[in-house]
């Protein structure tokens, strides 16, 4: 009887159980892709999520929220390989001053010892009123229960813009760092950061005369201590995203560039031993913009292979193209025309595994905001799927950039939209039909 009543009591545990954690939905698209609905850790009012992926092949997922009514919270969390969250969030850093942008967002990251990174924004301290804001770094050994004291990624002092940075592991314990500097631009900040998409308009840039922001890079190890910091290129676009990946031949890093003529095409560059190479054009597109259209690229690799996405709208045509470089990013095919049109907002991010190449990017027209996926073979020679992930609440900038990772064959995406006013991130499993 003891035990019948034991095994009883179980039983029904069980099934309470499995009926308090029912199965995510799960859809499948018209080319034969799953979409499995991804449950996230995070509270309401969450925004700006990062996603990454660990050595150890857990993926990273960091956004920032409300702490309370001065101060936000940047926090962060894990999925790992046996398809499970740490569904309890690890809190990086709470402030008053820290930096809240729909598009300069933090990053967190893992290095193959177990380190954590992470970086956030942070208003300059004595720079009253103005625009001006610190890249801070800190990173944690302990799996996220204890932060190092936070260290400023650049020395220069001024009281002016840093932001748009990407990171990537420069060795087993130490992580690398590419950001916007604003040390040679006079009179500090622009607007540029506070401004919309190309399609809900642009940033302005410094004003003429002024000198022009600059792309950086440096080391930081596990000492906190900042190393090999270096100009990658003199002028760059003052408010557009950067990215980099990891290929066989080193960190192939890309970003917007911007001449004297305000031609503001994709450069891409490789970091080759200690020296960066010379920048060299993904494609020329030849947009001439006077203003930043806060809408940087996206690189992803896989040993010598890599894509690059970005957005153009040149000659008044909103387009989103790909292009593929089979030596690490010495040189770059012509680009495919993923999505052009109206309605494109661009807001891109790539992923690339051994058997496809995928690309996430969002588009806007009378009838809202929508959130899209396209799959192309790895030599992007044909397309193999496009779907509409999600009909978005949100519209224009609040809804941010998506994120986007491969795993095991299977693309995981994150986004943020408005309910009801208030932020909330969502996410989701697309795996590719057999």
């Amino acid at each position: 009887m003891k035990n019948a009543a034991l095994l009883l009591i179980a039983g029904c545990a069980l099934l309470a159980a499995c009926q308090q954690a029912p199965q995510p939905a799960t859809t499948t698209d018209a080319a034969g892709n799953t979409l499995t609905q991804w449950a996230l850790p995070a509270a309401a009012g969450a925004a700006q999520p990062d996603l990454s992926l660990a050595p150890d092949g857990r993926l990273l997922l960091s956004w920032i929220r409300p702490f309370d009514k001065q101060r936000h919270a940047l926090q962060y969390t894990t999925f790992d390989r046996q398809q499970q969250w740490q569904w309890t969030p690890k809190t990086i850093a709470v402030g008053a001053s820290m930096v809240v942008n729909w598009a300069d967002t933090p990053h967190v990251a893992a290095t193959a010892d177990g380190t954590i990174w992470a970086h956030w924004l942070q208003k300059t301290r004595g720079a009253g009123d103005g625009a001006a804001y610190d890249i801070i770094v800190s990173h944690s050994v302990d799996d996220g229960l204890h932060w190092s004291g936070p260290v400023r990624a650049h020395d220069d002092g001024k009281a002016v813009e840093h932001g748009f940075v990407s990171f990537w592991p420069a060795a087993r314990d130490r992580l690398g760092m590419a950001w916007l500097d604003g040390r040679n631009t006079t009179g500090g900040a622009h607007a540029g950061h506070d401004a919309g998409a190309a399609g809900d308009g642009a940033g302005d840039d410094t004003t003429e005369g002024a000198g022009m922001t600059s792309l950086r890079a440096a080391n930081v190890d596990t000492a906190s201590r900042i190393a090999d910091s270096v100009e990658v290129d003199p002028s760059v676009c003052d408010c557009c995203g950067t990215d980099v990946a990891v290929t066989a031949r080193g960190p192939l890093l890309v970003y917007r560039d911007r001449t004297a003529d305000e031609i503001r095409d994709i450069r891409a560059t490789r970091l080759d031993g200690d020296a960066w190479r010379a920048p060299q054009p993904v494609h020329e597109d030849n947009w001439k913009i006077a203003a930043c259209p806060v809408n940087g690229p996206a690189v992803a690799a896989t040993g010598n292979g890599a894509v690059v996405a970005w957005y153009s709208a040149a000659d008044d045509r909103r387009k989103l193209q790909l292009a593929r470089s089979a030596d690490a990013g010495d040189s770059f095919g012509a680009p495919v025309i993923v999505d052009q049109g109206d309605a494109v907002q661009g807001r891109v991010d790539v992923a690339l595994d051994a058997k496809q190449a995928w690309v996430a990017w969002l588009r806007e027209d009378a009838g809202g905001q929508s959130l899209w996926l396209a799959r192309y073979a790895p030599d992007l020679s044909r397309e193999l799927s496009r779907t509409q992930l999600a009909k978005l609440q949100g519209r224009g900038r609040a809804t941010g950039f998506p994120k986007l990772v491969a795993r095991d064959g299977e693309a995981f995406v994150v986004w943020t939209d408005i309910v009801g006013s208030v932020p909330q991130l969502r996410g989701l499993r697309v795996r590719p039909a057999r």
